[in-house]
């Protein structure tokens, strides 16, 4: 409504029209509460458009600019030499808003910075009103929803308007500030919890690095080797081609020139670091009297080409799980000789830290990529025991890892837990059903009434 028709109504006009009707009501507050609109309480600026040209990595090259990259981050490595006014300057505790992509949300926690554009900063107009951590802790949930139902071909995007529009349950103002104490008094008893679980998460990794480390240098089986009355000398260090054959894989693409039929093949999402991932299995056009040449067989390890870091190399035993299947060129094959190389040492050898240096070091690198070629993968040095001493070996690992791997499956879901937590507990906050709100409270009613009503 104009400013002008705004002057025009009476103050029950005002009032009524700046309370939400009641079949707009989301759902029931406090009889204390009141439901209005973000837009009765805000002050929103939109970033100002900086010269890309002028952006540097460099902290001594200008100020700290913010981008929607930083929002998440909460914090920025993005400067520029361009100066601006005092009224695009971010300061810690600015609540700051994504207009692009995932509209993500974010209390500023670093060094006073510039607001780029497609940045969004919203203040309370007037904290006796409405505090700013109150609406920080209730945004999330309503922006999501915003994406949800924002249709878009490429990048979804955010308007002032819609932010403005969204409808704000409002409390007494020192039920907000309880509101505020509970949700972060929770909330760090529940990151406590999450970052006790993580730690043991990340521990399983190193804790299975050390057993690895502990089979390939012998330690593990000292004890079954003097058994045995074997030493170390009868570990010999060969060439993964001396023991096994290497088969590449099927290029997309390639020319035909005979019968064809469709056929499962497994490409580098198929093949994780000691696992398959087989829900998704897409089909290849391939010649029908070329399948024999791309088909994997039971035992056959599969490697990895690269692509990020993470994917380099990493080994995984084919245990026919999908009757006739080929491999794609990006995946290696390596079929051991039984008689001399288990499928399920090798498997392990390429998950230790030793097998991980070896395919980075001799792998070509570009910027977060890294990719082997057949002859690095053949050249790979096998530390090689007895074939029973390998199946040894494996026995204790598969003991070992599961045992570690029962106690990460058991911690998983408890961070999936604590996030359902968290949100159940904003639920509740913003309903008044915390145990926090005071019904004998003056009714947040009044304090609308200071923010429409003219003075």
């Amino acid at each position: 409504m104009a400013k002008g028709k705004k002057q025009n109504l009476s103050a029950e006009e005002l009032l009524e029209q700046a309370i939400l009707a009641e079949d707009e009501q989301p759902y029931e507050v406090p009889a204390n509460w009141v439901w209005t609109k973000l837009e009765n309480f805000i002050d929103t600026l939109s970033g100002f458009s900086f010269n890309s040209g002028l952006f540097s990595n460099k902290p001594s090259d200008g100020f700290p600019l913010i981008r929607i990259r930083d929002i998440v981050r909460g914090f920025t490595e993005t400067y520029t030499s361009q100066e601006c006014s005092e009224l695009y300057h971010v300061n810690t505790g600015d609540i700051l808003i994504g207009m692009d992509g995932d509209f993500n949300i974010a209390l500023w926690k670093s060094e006073v910075s510039l607001l780029n554009q497609r940045v969004c900063k919203i203040k309370s107009a007037n904290d006796r009103v409405l505090l700013d951590k109150y609406m920080f802790y209730y945004l999330p949930r309503q922006l999501k929803e915003i994406q949800d139902a924002t249709s878009s071909v490429t990048v979804k995007h955010l308007s002032v308007k819609k932010i403005k529009a969204i409808a704000l349950p409002l409390p007494p103002i020192t039920e907000q500030q309880r509101i505020i104490d509970r949700i972060e008094s929770l909330f760090a008893k529940l990151d406590q919890a999450k970052e006790l679980a993580q730690n043991a998460l990340d521990s399983f990794e190193t804790r299975k690095a050390a057993i690895l480390h502990k089979a390939f240098t012998g330690e593990l089986t000292a004890k079954w080797r003097e058994g045995h009355g074997l030493s170390m000398d009868s570990w010999k260090t060969m060439s993964l081609s001396k023991l096994a054959y290497i088969q590449t894989g099927l290029a997309k693409g390639k020319q035909i020139n005979s019968v064809t039929t469709t056929m499962p093949y497994l490409r580098v999402a198929n093949v994780q670091d000691g696992y398959l991932d087989l829900s998704e299995i897409k089909l290849i056009t391939v010649e029908k009297d070329k399948i024999e040449r791309y088909r994997l067989k039971e035992g056959d390890v599969l490697f990895t080409e690269g692509g990020d870091y993470d994917k380099l190399g990493r080994g995984t035993v084919w245990r026919a799980e999908i009757d006739i299947c080929l491999h794609q060129n990006h995946v290696f094959a390596v079929r051991p000789e039984p008689t001399v190389l288990s499928s399920f040492y090798l498997a392990y050898l390429a998950s230790s830290r030793y097998g991980k240096t070896y395919f980075l070091s001799c792998s070509k690198q570009t910027t977060n990529l890294a990719s082997i070629n057949s002859t690095q993968l053949k050249a790979f040095p096998v530390f090689c025991p007895s074939i029973i001493e390998q199946q040894e070996i494996v026995r204790i690992l598969d003991t070992l890892i599961e045992k570690e791997q029962s106690a990460k499956y058991k911690l998983e879901p408890l961070l999936d837990q604590i996030d359902l937590m968290k949100k159940s507990i904003l639920a509740c906050a913003f309903r008044g059903e915390l145990g926090t709100n005071d019904p004998s409270e003056e009714s947040a009613l009044e304090l609308l009434k200071e923010v429409v009503l003219p003075q």
